[in-house]
Order: C-alpha cells, then sequence, then structure tokens
C-alpha cells in the first residue's frame, strides 16, 4: 500500500516545526480563497432574483432571495416569518427582524434621495428587514447591508423604519416576489409578495431637483457643450417648470451665443421665455421677433400647444394663425385653429376649421381625432390640451 504523506514536525527544532504550521496555515487559508469562489445555487431550494425600475431618472434596485410556500399555506405568517422582533438563537441580535427574503440581506440600491411613505432615505444601498405584524408592518432600511440573514442586526444602524398596512390576497403566490405597480413620473408603489400576503409603499422622487442637479453634473463632461440641443433642453425644461430661471437663462444664452449654440426657433424662443418669466418682456419681444420667421409649421404648432399649456390662449391664437397665414391648409395648422379659436371662446370659427381638417384627413386615425374634438366642443369640453 503506498504510504500516505503527512508532514511530521521535529519537535526538537523549534525553527523547523515553526515553519511546518506557517506552511500549514497557508495552505489552509488558499483552499478557504478557493472554496468562497466558487458559485452554488442559492442555499434552502430558494431563488436568486433582482428587480429594478427607473423613476424619473432615479434607478431603484432590489436583490433579494426568493423562498417558496412549499406546502406551509397558513403557516407562514407567524410562523415561518415571525413577528415582531425575535431572538433567533444565532448571532448577536437578540431582537432581529424578518430578513424580507431569504439568505443574505435582501437589499435597496437608490441612486438619489428618495421618501418612502414620504419619509426621506438618502441615496445609497440598505439592508432591507421587516417587522412583521398581522396587520401592520415595519420597514426597516439598515446601512449595513452585507450580513447573512439578520441574525446580526442591530438597531444602530437603522437609515429609516416606517409602518405600513398588511394586505391580504385572494391567491396564493407561491415564491415570495417584490413588484413595482402604480408608476407614475416621480413615484411608484413597491410591494413584497409571498403566499396571501402583500405589503405595499410608496417610492417617491423629487423629480425636478434631482433632473437640475443632473443637469449641473452633466454640464462638466466635455460632450455637452458640443451639442446646442442639450444646453437648449435643460433650459427649456427650466421654463415649463417654471424653475431655476436664472440658471435657465444661462443656460439658454449659452445654446445661442458659444461655439456649439445656434440662433434658431427652438434656441431663440426658449430664451426668450426665460426673459419674460424674469420680467424682461421688452427683450423677450424682440427675440421673438426674429425667432418667428425661423419656424418650420410643426414648431409653430408646438410652440401654440405650449402657450395654451401657460393658459396663454390669446397668445396662442395668435401663433396658430401665424402658421395659418404662412402655411395654408394643413392638417396642423387646422388644429391649430381649432384649439385656439375654441379656447378664447370662438365656437363657430373652431366648426369651421374642423370641417377642413375633416375634409384633408387622408388617415382613419387622424379623421378620428379630429372628429373627437368637434364632438366635445360641441358638448362643451376643454379641448385645449387634447
Amino acid at each position: 500500500m503506498d504510504a500516505i504523506y503527512s508532514p511530521t514536525f521535529d519537535n526538537q527544532n523549534p525553527i523547523n516545526m515553526k515553519k511546518h504550521f506557517t506552511l500549514l496555515l497557508a495552505a489552509l487559508a488558499a483552499s478557504i480563497v478557493l472554496h468562497a469562489q466558487i458559485t452554488l445555487p442559492p442555499a434552502g431550494g430558494n431563488k436568486k432574483a433582482s428587480v429594478s425600475e427607473r423613476i424619473g431618472i432615479t434607478d431603484v434596485r432590489i436583490d433579494y432571495d426568493r423562498p417558496a410556500v412549499n406546502g406551509r399555506e397558513g403557516k407562514i405568517w407567524g410562523g415561518v416569518v415571525h413577528y415582531g422582533f425575535a431572538d433567533l438563537d444565532y448571532g448577536t441580535s437578540k431582537a432581529a427582524p424578518w430578513r424580507a427574503g431569504a439568505n443574505e440581506n435582501t437589499t435597496f440600491e437608490l441612486s438619489t434621495d428618495v421618501t418612502v411613505e414620504g419619509k426621506p432615505l438618502p441615496a445609497g444601498k440598505y439592508g432591507f428587514f421587516i417587522a412583521m405584524g398581522p396587520e401592520r408592518a415595519t420597514l426597516i432600511f439598515s446601512k449595513h447591508h452585507t450580513a447573512w440573514g439578520s441574525f446580526y442586526y442591530d438597531p444602530k444602524d437603522d437609515a429609516l423604519r416606517v409602518d405600513v398596512p398588511v394586505l391580504k390576497l385572494s391567491e396564493s403566490v407561491e415564491r415570495l416576489k417584490y413588484e413595482f405597480s402604480d408608476q407614475k413620473e416621480n413615484s411608484a408603489v413597491i410591494s413584497l409578495q409571498w403566499e396571501k400576503v402583500k405589503i405595499p409603499f410608496t417610492v417617491a422622487v423629487d423629480l425636478q431637483k434631482e433632473q437640475i442637479a443632473s443637469f449641473r453634473r452633466e454640464f462638466n463632461m466635455g460632450t455637452f457643450y458640443r451639442y446646442w440641443q442639450n444646453m437648449h433642453t435643460a433650459a427649456n425644461y427650466c421654463l415649463v417648470n417654471n424653475i431655476n430661471l436664472e440658471e435657465g437663462l444661462s443656460w439658454a444664452d449659452r445654446s445661442i451665443n458659444t461655439f456649439f449654440g445656434e440662433a434658431n426657433f427652438l434656441t431663440l424662443s426658449t430664451y426668450a421665455g426665460l426673459l419674460e418669466k424674469l420680467n424682461r418682456k421688452t427683450e423677450a419681444d424682440s427675440i421673438m421677433k426674429k425667432a418667428y420667421p425661423m419656424a418650420t409649421m410643426i414648431q409653430l404648432y408646438s410652440y401654440g400647444r405650449t402657450l395654451q399649456r401657460q393658459k396663454k390662449h390669446k397668445e396662442a391664437l395668435d401663433v396658430y394663425k401665424m402658421s395659418y397665414d404662412r402655411f395654408g391648409d394643413d392638417i396642423y395648422t387646422l388644429i391649430g385653429m381649432i384649439k385656439g379659436n375654441a379656447a378664447v371662446g370662438n365656437t363657430k370659427e373652431a366648426l369651421k376649421f374642423g370641417d377642413k381638417a375633416l375634409a384633408i384627413s387622408k388617415d382613419s386615425n387622424t379623421k378620428t381625432y379630429v372628429e373627437k374634438l368637434m364632438t366635445d366642443l360641441k358638448a362643451g369640453k376643454d379641448i385645449s390640451m387634447l
């Protein structure tokens, strides 16, 4: 039989003995490192998952493990998932919440500051826990996000706690999941769903604040200034939302007067709009006199729509008339005249232009749209934003 090699230690030679121990420890450390690099499926038959969504310009990402009900209907809540805080007989926590999933921490990652149920939570990555109850649950966002489960949970690491209702589902969800729903421009509802329980909470962002901050960051990139469209977009955002007007005016100026700037209807009309909001109407009117001759038919129609969104209906009608006088009977000029006249109470004139628009409509979608405008107008409805 072949001999099995094993290191021998010379008890009479401490130096050799120390050398053997050093080699043994090094080999052990290497084996641990190698083992740590092995990729295996999640423990306990769970599934790894991630879900993410952009709310406004904010990225929200959830990474979690998905346990299954696996025949334990009626035994999950208050059983498999303990209520409140408990001593789990492992780790350092004597009052641990549920890990809100399985295995290692469920994590929430946010690219900007948000609010959760109206309470502020800064940008960053968080461990997510839930202290469950039959009717209400406490959501916990922890600054410590690299632990295994909640065995080492410490309330001193809490970044935010929020209480939310626990809802009942009519149909069972076999594997735990997180979903985004009720998406709006600046918010979404995120819900944890498992078995017959749903825990929803609203995440919202201050979109205007984050958008302006994003513009400022991107202005430091060399590519930003190479396109007047970028500077115009930022300036126009300030105009439309009536925010950050002074800085917006400086961006509008750059969209026209820098090396990569361009004086066109879009840049000039945005610049003029900001001037007017800053009580510099004489300058604004002078700029618009230069801008109007540069406008295309679509640009005039779009500008009229912008004026109507600002409730400047008389000014919008003037723009629509300018477009009609310049470009004649076209579907855009006619729709502009319908909306412009309707907004100032000239219903008879609006319907006259509606008949003209129907006569030249070349496809069923356009015809249906014009018919709806006329039907709503006859019913006394506001059609300016249709």
